[in-house]
């Protein structure tokens, strides 16, 4: 071990969105001491950290983490990539291990489990990093400054529409639970929500048009944007001329009627996190709170249907 890697330890390496943290952690040349996850499909560790001690259960998987302590190998870092409703719980593990944790999105699911993160984080002295990748993508990046430097006061129109289509599959899993994901809005829409956010400012209004279980859809006004978004699971909700091509994704965002292209450039992004919190300049609790709580709003909301200043795509469903 060199004198600037630090260890780490994954939980729910199993999942999706795991092996970018695998591959981040490797590519800022750093090293996995243990992951965990109650699935143990996990052969994916061996083309990064095949040495790394794996486990199926939490209270061995903690006993691991006091072994090490003990025998004087600390744990730096724990990276989170477990269901929503879990992230909580794993982030006060890591906390209490003295790591830093690094934690998929939604960091939470509601605003006042941010609240309370904030205090564990002033008590133990160590930092809780959302990853919030969006904010590093070139052309969200551009974006951005291009607003920043646009007229004082401008109050821009944006839709923003994002179709992953899912299989049968999704329903049956956590992710089709809302109290476990937070719905189709909170998991696959809460990185929507921050990056409008970061770049339009605070939100001052926020209405549902729609709510179900594969798709939703509402109006947001923040302080320098009106934005009418649209997303869904359902692939049946793709442009044809988008099914032509034999692609199950659109994703879009118009601003002023512009088209904003950032379809490339994702691969990189949880890399760029990575060295990003380990110079010390992550996205924190700060970050995070106003998607916890756009998206937290939108869950409850009651929607008012096909009024007001609602998204076109709307109109086909």
């Amino acid at each position: 071990m060199t004198a600037n890697q630090k260890n780490f330890g994954i939980i729910g390496v199993a999942g999706y969105i795991a092996v970018r943290h695998l591959n981040a952690i490797k590519e800022t040349g750093n090293n996995l001491l243990a992951s965990l996850d109650r699935f143990d499909s996990v052969g994916r560790i061996d083309n990064f950290f095949p040495e790394s001690d794996f486990f199926v259960e939490f209270e061995r998987f903690d006993r691991h983490f006091e072994k090490l302590k003990r025998t004087g190998t600390k744990i730096d870092y724990v990276s989170i990539c477990s269901p929503n409703y879990l992230h909580d719980s794993h982030i006060r593990f890591a906390l209490r291990h003295q790591a830093e944790a690094i934690c998929e999105k939604p960091v939470v699911l509601n605003p006042w489990n941010v609240d309370a993160l904030q205090e564990i984080e002033n008590e133990t002295g160590h930092k809780i990093y959302n990853v919030l990748q969006l904010r590093l993508h070139p052309k969200i990046i551009e974006l951005h400054e291009t607003i920043k430097k646009g007229p004082k006061g401008k109050v821009y129109d944006v839709d923003l529409t994002y179709i992953t289509s899912r299989g049968n599959w999704y329903p049956v899993s956590w992710k089709g639970d809302v109290q476990k994901s937070g719905g189709v809005a909170t998991n696959i829409g809460i990185h929507f929500f921050d990056m409008i956010g970061w770049i339009f400012g605070a939100e001052k209004k926020n209405i549902v048009h729609l709510a179900e279980p594969q798709k939703a859809a509402g109006y947001i006004e923040l302080q320098n944007a009106r934005v009418r978004w649209f997303l869904s699971i359902d692939y049946r909700d793709i442009p044809d001329h988008i099914k032509e091509t034999g692609q199950r994704t659109f994703r879009s965002i118009t601003v002023d009627k512009k088209e904003i292209e950032f379809s490339k450039g994702f691969t990189d992004l949880h890399t760029l996190t990575y060295q990003e919190i380990l110079a010390g300049r992550g996205f924190g609790l700060k970050d995070a709170r106003q998607s916890v709580e756009s998206a937290y709003i939108i869950r409850n909301a009651k929607p008012v249907g096909l009024q007001g200043d609602y998204h076109p795509f709307l109109k086909n469903i």
